[in-house]
């Protein structure tokens, strides 16, 4: 049975190298901004980069909010990469506090300057960095499964996520003397902050492993 994958298109990104990573696997992935194409598919992924305010007003825009929350609720793999892992929470403090989706309790935050012996940490941060298990064996049965403690991922962003509840933190990175959230695994929502499609082998391999949970 063939898998409908829907990248979701809220016309603030590059979604080439998300529908490549699938291609790769063997997936015809559909870019779409139509809430239609999302209500029949079987996974959806929000990727994106960008500012939170005009990707919200774009959701809204599109008719996208109701669509992505019927699509959760219905159970279906959902996933969020970079902006799309921030765009799940309460709400940003980018430029002004702008409400999220409200899927997961927390708020998103800048990374702080930060100035560690001579080095200044910049932002927004652009590298390769570590994902680190909060808790050993905790990535049993989820899409990072394939990954080891400390694997390095890829990563471009200057905000961060703060959540309530820090059960629902799959992994964690090192930025500085911050530690923050670089995954989430909340039921049927699964996210990274780092690019897989930008990762690698390793970034395949998580999307393998979602499409395969």
């Amino acid at each position: 049975m063939s898998k409908k994958i829907v990248i979701v298109d809220y016309q603030l990104s590059n979604l080439f190298s998300v529908k490549q990573a699938f291609y790769f696997l063997g997936y015809n992935a559909l870019i779409s901004s139509s809430p239609e194409d999302l209500k029949n598919a079987d996974f959806a992924i929000l990727p994106g980069v960008g500012a939170f305010a005009d990707a919200m007003k774009n959701l809204n825009d599109l008719g996208l909010v109701d669509g992505i929350k019927d699509f959760i609720n219905a159970g279906k793999p959902f996933m969020g990469v970079c902006l799309g892992q921030q765009l799940i929470l309460s709400r940003s403090e980018e430029f002004e506090n702008t409400k999220g989706l409200e899927l997961v309790k927390g708020v998103v935050k800048k990374f702080p300057f930060q100035k560690i012996g001579n080095r200044n940490f910049k932002v927004p941060q652009i590298q390769w960095n570590k994902i680190i298990q909060p808790v050993k064996g905790q990535w049993t049965n989820t899409p990072l499964k394939s990954c080891n403690a400390n694997d390095y991922a890829y990563f471009v962003h200057s905000y961060f996520t703060e959540l309530e509840d820090e059960k629902l933190i799959l992994a964690t990175t090192n930025y500085g003397n911050l530690n923050y959230c670089s995954s989430i695994f909340h039921s049927n929502i699964f996210t990274t902050q780092f690019h897989p499609e930008k990762s690698g082998m390793l970034g395949i391999e998580i999307y393998k492993n979602w499409l395969n949970q």
